[in-house]
């Protein structure tokens, strides 16, 4: 008798993608550069309000004074701060400084137009206690062996690990406490989550919220209270955001007729859609394809 395994790869990791993921794809989120501060104090290292970055502290205290805001925050070493707004701040010496401060500054660029209104609900900073943490530990080690000495294929490798940075930098925000409405607060939540990723994988669907309540364990009212409450925005509305995002993509990506464009994100009239897409973007489909 013949004994038979079964030899094949099982894969892990592969499923459909939730909602942040889908939402960081559609904000064309990368990792760009990153570098090391290590100046003597007194200093004042201003970052413009141009850049998305990442500070990773190494030693400290440092001081961030953020333009706008009249507080100050002190962080030190192991800590974690992103600006993913991109607001002009300064980095000065922390109360207690003798020696010389070090951080890593990492930057990112998205695709200006599709990121203002979703990173906009991110709060100026978010600051974490990285050290500790092995996604922290892991990534300033990696990052310091590829810009000491750069290595062939840094830049690639310097873009995925500020990426992961990213992505668990809102993750632990996200999971820390309550947080202010927007789509990370409701990505984050086991109900809504899986509701946002559905409409997010076809938002041409012509869903109606029987539909979305029955991907949960509440009823209509509950359902429409909760998404309202960690979104800002009703169920309806939120599905209009999506399929209009959706077309930006489309639009700026594909040589397709607006026509065609309006109906694979679920609009069966060209003119409505131009008009629904005037509203989010502030100018019509056809000078958005051409770079608005």
């Amino acid at each position: 008798m013949t004994d038979k395994r079964d030899d094949r790869l099982e894969l892990f990791g592969g499923s459909a993608p939730d909602a942040m993921s889908e939402i960081l794809d559609a904000v064309r989120l990368r990792g760009g550069a990153v570098r090391r501060l290590a100046p003597r104090p007194p200093f004042a290292v201003e970052v413009p309000g141009s850049l998305r970055v990442v500070h990773l502290v190494e030693r400290g205290p440092l001081r961030l004074r953020v333009a706008g805001r009249p507080e100050a925050l002190t962080v030190y070493a192991g800590d974690v701060l992103l600006l993913a707004r991109g607001d002009r701040h300064t980095l000065e010496p922390g109360d207690g400084l003798t020696g010389e401060a070090s951080w890593l500054t990492g930057t990112f660029s998205v695709k200006e137009a599709a990121a203002e209104h979703l990173l906009s609900v991110l709060p100026r900073v978010i600051a974490l206690r990285g050290r500790g943490q092995e996604w922290h530990d892991v990534s300033v080690r990696m990052l310091a062996a590829e810009i000491r000495p750069q290595r062939p294929g840094a830049a690639v490798m310097v873009s995925r690990i500020l990426d992961l940075i990213f992505v668990h930098a809102l993750r632990s925000w996200a999971g820390n406490g309550d947080r202010p409405p927007g789509w990370l607060t409701a990505a984050s939540d086991p109900e809504i989550g899986p509701v946002l990723s559905a409409v997010h994988r076809e938002p041409g669907r012509a869903w109606t919220l029987g539909e979305l309540v029955a991907m949960t364990t509440m009823s209509r009212s509950t359902f429409t209270a909760r998404f309202t409450r960690l979104l800002g925005a009703s169920p309806a509305a939120y599905v209009a955001t999506v399929r209009l995002d959706r077309a930006s993509q489309l639009l700026r990506t594909g040589s397709g007729p607006i026509a065609e464009i309006a109906r694979a994100v679920g609009y069966t009239s060209e003119s409505a859609f131009s008009r629904a897409f005037h509203r989010q973007f502030g100018m019509p489909p056809k000078r958005w394809r051409q770079g608005g």
